[in-house]
């Protein structure tokens, strides 16, 4: 079982905090891998504007902890607690996995953790990231960002494609597929994907594409083409990629690629099927593309992405 710890103290976000403990505090019902343990550490009663929140431990306890998430910072120009920068970097030099949600990378910055890194934080907050921290390599286009062992997200919506992101590392993509579902949100979004900062998803039931991509997804098997989706939207086909720029940042044969590639991975997952029957039912065609594709994405063949997944299910403890 992975230990996941929230730091928290006066002056932090409630959304991004809220995202975090939706995600790792229980396991869908469908889910049968163990989940996650979630502690809540901070130094005594935090309020959080209307609410308080009582931590289960305090700071000291981040260091135990596989990862530790840093919820959103509520004021950039106000410098986080000595106590919490201390604990972050603490835990990350006793081997925790650290990752910030929103403004959370100005406490990982404070702490020199993200020195020398790539990192995001909410696009309106990067030119101030940047400013004060130059050693930090801020890259204000993305959702979010993966060094490794420190991670860091945009704003609000991308907390929740972070946390998804973390639990497709370390469950693969069925069960954050799962989870995703469960919340109601597209199961993933790319972290390279922009912070849509001038074109903003408008609401769903009102935007065009709502119907498309279920429809879409039902048909990964069939060779679907610009055409295609254009016509069932209702649009042209310079009309569809249009919005669908505006909706997820990329092509919409991108957008499809992106998707027969998860679909793969979640087949190599659950079953035993071969690379050219995977092929086929994810509408690549031949294994030859399909390791093409794999490979360019994920950065790994088939093969060897369902031998890793296996081994790492296989370690883990079966759940109770």
């Amino acid at each position: 079982m992975t230990s996941v710890a929230l730091a928290v103290t006066d002056g932090m976000l409630h959304f991004e905090l809220s995202v975090a403990h939706e995600v790792f505090g229980s396991a869908p019902d469908a889910v049968t891998v163990p989940w996650y343990e979630l502690t809540v550490c901070g130094p005594g009663t935090v309020p959080f504007g209307p609410f308080r929140l009582e931590p289960d431990h305090g700071l000291d306890r981040l260091r135990d902890a596989d990862t530790v998430i840093v919820p959103g910072w509520a004021d950039v120009d106000a410098a986080p607690s000595a106590a919490l920068v201390d604990a972050v970097r603490a835990a990350h030099e006793a081997g925790s996995r650290v990752v910030s949600l929103c403004t959370g990378a100005f406490v990982l910055a404070a702490a020199g953790l993200l020195d020398g890194r790539r990192a995001t934080t909410h696009w309106a907050h990067t030119g101030v990231l940047a400013a004060r921290h130059p050693a930090v390599e801020v890259d204000p286009d993305v959702l979010y960002v993966d060094e490794g062992t420190v991670l860091t997200s945009a704003g609000k919506a991308a907390a929740l494609d972070l946390c998804l992101h973390l639990v497709r590392l370390d469950h693969g993509s069925s069960v954050a597929n799962t989870v995703a579902r469960r919340l109601v949100v597209p199961p993933h979004r790319s972290g390279g994907q922009a912070q849509f900062v001038t074109a903003p998803v408008p609401a769903q039931d009102d935007h065009p594409l709502t119907a498309l991509f279920p429809w879409a997804l039902e048909r990964l098997d069939r060779p679907l083409t610009v055409e295609d989706l254009a016509r069932r939207a209702g649009m042209s086909s310079r009309h569809l990629t249009r919005h669908f720029r505006a909706a997820t940042g990329t092509t919409p044969l991108r957008w499809l690629l992106t998707q027969r590639v998860r679909r793969a991975q979640e087949l190599l997952e659950r079953t035993d099927d071969g690379v050219d029957a995977i092929a086929t039912a994810t509408g690549m065609g031949t294994a030859t593309t399909l390791r093409r594709h794999f490979h360019r994405t994920l950065g790994v063949p088939p093969d060897s992405y369902r031998r890793t997944f296996r081994t790492r299910a296989a370690a883990l403890p079966e759940a109770p």
